[in-house]
């Protein structure tokens, strides 16, 4: 345990050490954390891999990928961007990649004596025709452009092309866990798979979306416990990661799903959550994810035959670099270099899928070390690969994808969008009756001066905590909300502009309004000026193309 904890703290220091280092230089922090890795693993033997540091190692793809789906995934954009041309793209673009890979795995047309069944030669080939889904979302969080049209339209080429490989990868290393048994290969077992995946994600998604939001809202008010969203949604995470690695689906797209399918919770949920989360994850576990690649590099391949170092170095590299551009540029997508060079990232989960590879004996400690050499390559070059192609976008034509996701996110922040449009109805409010002290211990947020609050389910008015801070904190206790309410304030209404509405705000002198329907005067929800930010934050591009 104290060799895991030494590890772990090394890691953690020299990684965002070197991150500071890197940055002033321009390179990425993928790049970074991964020399952390070399550095501290095979160049001074500071930090060994072991079973328990493995374990806290892994977690950071998943926390990683919640937190994508979560808080910076464009559910809409995402959906409207799976089309026609960019799933033949990519799907097109593992294929090509999976056929050249193969040459070099089987004896088919390349011997080069590696001694792979059909099965272990397919999961191999499945490895080197993997794309790395969080390689890409790194660098496209790095550089502002997840949200972008072309962003999302390269994350969800990757995500497309990631899972049409895993499934392969996870398949062919299942079929050869049967064999020992002696099961063949059929269409029944390939069907039961895929419906095993699709019924998981339908089961998590409708879960996530209707039951868990007004799960937690009812919880978070009835318990009272800090950071219960916090822990709830943590281990959520991992549940939902084992159920979808017991499917079949790679966890990290489990952890994926499960983010995208929360991004409508309660605005007061995850303004709870976020900046706990975010900060373990980019101030923990992703630096040691990615900084786990470099642990693992060896020099032991220097006894294989060159001709098979050169083949499995160069072949799967031409296959994966004609599988990018050749789908790219045949189904003519927007941006397709910026695309091409998304489907051509590799990560750590490649090694991952090495690591199981050499447990279950499908290839040796030699095969193993050269290709843990060729992904961290990958690591070190395609982050600047994709920021270039990106950077070339912004500075040479502009190409933007035309489709809806381009309306979305060209348009002008808030034109045309009402407020029936963000109003989230399963938002619950303080009472009346609540004291000073309960609500300040209860509902308080960062940043956030005015709240609604109800008699029942009718609106009853604002407080704010300027008028609070006149009343002596030995007073809170015996104190009702209802003693110091304003209750001369204005309202917005559900077919409202946003834009007219945030005005109003500004004259009234307040940060939060009760929304009523126009024909009935009924209190319905409120909106904030939090959430206008948070949507001009969302509807606008960080760098323009």
């Amino acid at each position: 345990m104290h060799d895991a904890l030494l590890s772990i703290g090394l890691l953690i220091v020299f990684a965002k050490l070197i991150e500071g280092i890197f940055k002033r230089f321009g390179l990425n922090s993928i790049i970074a954390y991964a020399t952390a890795g070399v550095v501290l693993g095979p160049v001074t033997g500071l930090v060994d891999v072991g079973s328990e540091s493995d374990m806290i190692l892994g977690i950071g793809i998943f926390l990683f990928f919640f937190l994508i789906g979560l808080d910076e995934l464009d559910v809409r954009g995402f959906v409207a961007a799976v089309r026609g041309r960019l799933f033949v793209a990519s799907v097109l673009s593992v294929l090509i990649s999976l056929a050249v890979s193969l040459a070099v795995t089987t004896t088919v047309v390349l011997d080069l004596h590696l001694g792979l069944s059909p099965t272990e030669a397919l999961a191999l080939a499945g490895v080197l025709s993997l794309s790395s889904l969080g390689v890409v979302a790194k660098v496209l969080v790095d550089e502002g452009r997840l949200r972008h049209p072309v962003g999302v339209q390269m994350f969800t080429a990757v995500v497309i092309a990631e899972f049409v490989a895993l499934f392969v990868v996870g398949f062919a290393i299942s079929d050869h866990a049967t064999a020992d048994h002696g099961h063949e290969l059929d269409m029944r077992s390939v069907l039961t798979v895929m419906a095993q995946i699709a019924g998981f994600a339908v089961v998590t998604w409708v879960v996530s979306v209707k039951v868990l939001p007004r799960v937690i809202v009812l919880l978070h008010h009835l318990l009272q416990v800090p950071q219960l969203s916090f822990g709830l949604l943590l281990g959520g995470l991992f549940l939902v990661v084992v159920g979808a690695e017991h499917v079949g689906l790679h966890g990290s797209l489990g952890a994926l799903l499960f983010g995208a399918a929360l991004s409508t919770l309660p605005y007061q949920v995850r303004r709870d959550i976020m900046p706990g989360m975010r900060g373990t994850a980019d101030g923990f576990f992703v630096p040691l994810f990615f900084a786990s690649a470099g642990l693992h590099l060896s020099l032991d391949f220097v006894n294989l035959a060159p001709e098979t170092i050169i083949g499995l170095t160069l072949v799967p590299l031409a296959g994966k670099f004609a599988g990018a551009f050749v789908s790219a540029y045949v189904t003519r997508l927007d941006a397709p270099v910026a695309t091409a060079a998304g489907l051509m990232a590799k990560g750590v989960a490649e090694i991952a899928l090495l690591i199981l590879l050499l447990q279950t004996g499908a290839i040796d400690n030699d095969i193993f070390s050269l290709l843990v050499v060729v992904m961290l390559a990958y690591i070190v070059l395609t982050p600047a690969g994709i920021s270039l192609a990106l950077r070339g976008l912004a500075e040479g034509d502009r190409t933007v994808a035309d489709d809806e996701t381009s309306l979305f996110f060209d348009r002008f922040a808030l034109e045309g969008i009402r407020v029936r449009e963000i109003l989230d109805p399963s938002r619950t409010y303080p009472e009346q009756a609540l004291t000073v002290k309960a609500f300040a211990a209860t509902w308080l947020l960062p940043e956030q001066n005015d709240y609604v609050v109800v008699d029942g389910d009718k609106l009853a008015g604002i407080v704010s905590l300027a008028m609070l801070r006149y009343l002596p904190r030995r007073e809170w206790e015996g104190t009702t909300l209802e003693q110091v309410l304003r209750h001369d304030t204005p309202y917005a209404y559900a077919d409202e502009l946003v834009e007219d509405v945030l005005q109003r705000m500004t004259e009234s002198n307040l940060t939060v309004l009760p929304v009523a329907e126009r024909e009935t005067d009924e209190f319905i929800g409120s909106i904030s000026s939090h959430e206008v930010i948070e949507l001009i934050t969302f509807a606008t591009p960080t760098h323009e193309i």
